[in-house]
């Protein structure tokens, strides 16, 4: 089994759907009632990172795979009707608010410090928020690191306009270490050795014209992602990370609408996380 001293962190990937592995990844370690002085999530893992952080079992689960099966709110119906392809508002406020409430005083009563991650659309730089009490404030903040470019709206934190954190900082190692916690465990959402393409990505002339330095870091993306891949594997060899991470290459997208597939991810996360830990 694990051991957690003061300078142990969690590090969350994001992934959208592909997050389902990261829920049953944090609902082994509930049950194995393992928690962290300190955690840090991007996109998807900044929302699992929340229930795990208020101990509710099961709630990313049911949010991420019963609630879609139900309510639908990824494609072309959120997109026509809510301007998105992810309906925002179902899922940072109906459902925290009364389908699926979030436990804001267990979240505020734990002693353990958790940071999202967020692009500041100015800057082009990554931004890392840490909030237990505003309950607007932290519901501002997974929605802003969860917005994924082209496909949700800009969101606003502190009048600052935000997206995905992925964008510039997908695996907020580093930002662990510069905390302090040199012991880490990374939960990832691809396979070990995945890449992607080394091409730059294309920004159409359309997009995002107010904000140059957003428009360089949407390009950069894929050379960033590869270079924090090659640091966690380096690492992991070297015996100074955990890493738990999917076995086998994934086969849920990030917008993925089937339940089957969300399903036995999850289960694989689950599994994945019971053979790291307990070795």
């Amino acid at each position: 089994m694990i051991k957690i001293d003061e300078k142990t962190a969690l590090v969350l990937e994001g992934g959208g759907m592909r997050g389902v592995f990261t829920c049953g990844v944090l609902d082994y370690l509930m049950d194995q009632k393992i928690s962290f002085p300190y955690a840090i999530g991007v996109s998807a893992g900044a929302c699992n990172g929340l229930s795990y952080m208020s101990h509710q079992r099961g709630r990313g689960k049911f949010s991420n795979i019963d609630l879609l099966a139900k309510y639908k709110y990824i494609g072309i119906r959120p997109l026509v009707k809510k301007r998105g392809l992810i309906d925002q508002q179902l899922l940072f406020h109906r459902f925290p608010d009364r389908i699926l409430p979030y436990n804001y005083k267990a979240y505020a009563e734990n002693p353990g410090r958790f940071e999202m991650v967020t692009t500041d659309c100015m800057t082009g730089r990554a931004c890392y928020w840490e909030e237990k009490f505003d309950e607007k404030r932290i519901i501002d903040i997974v929605k802003a690191s969860s917005s994924l470019p082209y496909a949700c709206p800009i969101i606003y934190v502190d009048g600052r306009p935000m997206l995905d954190g992925g964008i510039v900082d997908s695996i907020p190692l580093l930002r662990a270490y510069e905390l302090g916690y040199d012991k880490c465990v990374v939960v990832l959402t691809r396979n070990k050795g995945y890449r992607k393409s080394t091409k730059k990505v294309p920004v159409p002339s359309f997009i995002y014209k107010k904000y140059p330095r957003l428009r360089v870091a949407l390009r950069n993306r894929n050379k960033i992602y590869n270079e924090q891949l090659e640091l966690v594997e380096r690492l992991e060899e070297e015996g100074k990370i955990i890493v738990i991470r999917p076995e086998k290459p994934i086969v849920v997208g990030r917008m993925e609408t089937s339940v089957k597939k969300l399903t036995d991810l999850y289960e694989q996360g689950y599994a994945c996380a019971k053979k790291v830990i307990e070795g």
